[in-house]
């Protein structure tokens, strides 16, 4: 019989709409807004630095308006993307008083949205200023939520000790943000079929069709990118390759959900005719199960990178799959 549904709420990420930013038709609280009152999902992870020209030090009376126009529509927001700018200078980083500095208005932020809390990269804080943000999370009621995402497994030396650091402080104030981008079986069709109509050696997207598991993969598309041999129009989206798509199994995260509390269920395209897209989705669900979690998921959609498709259109039909992936 099938399992019943969790009750994990679903979420829907504002930098799905990031093509319509750009184009500037609409503000970026009104598409927010929009995703909330048309229907798409009625809670929305948003990113502080696409939301309003005063980042990083955003007004309270900023985020208290977009806050009650969301709870008007019968939303709010989940999770508050933001960001440590660690560069005061090409050739001077900022120390942990600067950094510091530039991250508490974004907190404070976060606080006034009323967010369950902020997400920064998998490591990027470092435990010295993790010390420090701690009493504030606590005292404004955040979840810091560390993001590991493409190829930042546990069992990847780079990235292990930061996710022994989460389990160090073992503090609700910090978890772990699993992208489920660590989990793709195969890449993208789009993705592929875009590389096709690129001057990239056909062998060489051969084997990302049909080997992408193999490691040794990745080792050949260093191999062109040092060679010089990627066509510059497609080098951006090469580069997904390495630092965005990975290639782990569910059960490669075991050890480490137990101190997950949010994920984001990424997706690049909707071409699902193999379940390269739900397969993860079903797979991760059950290791969430086994663990006890009790976070948010969020669909996030990364392809609009080469994809023109309609932002609400691709996440609704995103939330449908991943509910019935849910449930079967």
């Amino acid at each position: 019989m099938p399992k019943h549904a969790p009750t994990w709420p679903l979420a829907a990420s504002a930098f799905n709409w990031t093509p319509d930013l750009i184009r500037a038709e609409s503000g970026a609280t009104e598409i927010a807004v929009g995703i909330v009152s048309d229907g798409i999902a009625p809670i929305i992870e948003v990113e502080l630095g696409q939301l309003w020209r005063s980042f990083p030090v955003p007004s309270d009376a900023e985020a208290e308006s977009l806050r009650d126009a969301l709870a008007a529509a019968g939303g709010r927001v989940s999770i508050v993307g933001a960001s440590i700018d660690d560069w005061a200078a090409p050739t001077r980083r900022r120390d942990d008083d600067e950094r510091m500095s530039f991250l508490l208005p974004q907190l404070r932020a976060a606080h006034r949205l009323g967010a369950t809390g902020v997400r920064l990269p998998i490591g990027q804080s470092g435990v010295a200023l993790l010390e420090r943000l701690l009493p504030e999370l606590h005292d404004l009621d955040l979840v810091l939520f560390e993001e590991a995402q493409g190829p930042q497994t546990p069992s990847s030396p780079a990235h292990r000790a930061h996710y022994d650091t989460i389990a160090h402080f073992d503090d609700p104030h910090l978890r772990l943000l699993v992208d489920i981008s660590m989990l793709m079986p195969a890449l993208p069709v789009t993705y592929l079929d875009r590389l096709r109509r690129s001057d990239l050696p056909a062998s060489f997207v051969d084997r990302l069709e049909s080997d992408w598991q193999d490691p040794a993969t990745s080792d050949a598309a260093v191999a062109l990118l040092r060679a010089g041999a990627v066509p510059p129009d497609v080098h951006t989206m090469f580069m997904n390759l390495l630092v965005r798509f990975g290639r782990s199994d569910a059960a490669d995260l075991r050890d480490v959900l137990t101190f997950a509390g949010a994920a984001h269920l990424k997706f690049w395209d909707l071409h699902d005719a193999d379940d390269r897209v739900s397969r993860p989705v079903r797979h991760f669900a059950s290791e969430l199960r086994t663990a006890g979690f009790t976070g948010s998921l969020t669909s996030e959609w990364g392809g609009h990178e080469w994809l023109d498709d309609d932002a609400a259109d691709m996440t609704r039909r995103h939330l449908d799959l991943v509910r019935a992936a849910l449930t079967a």
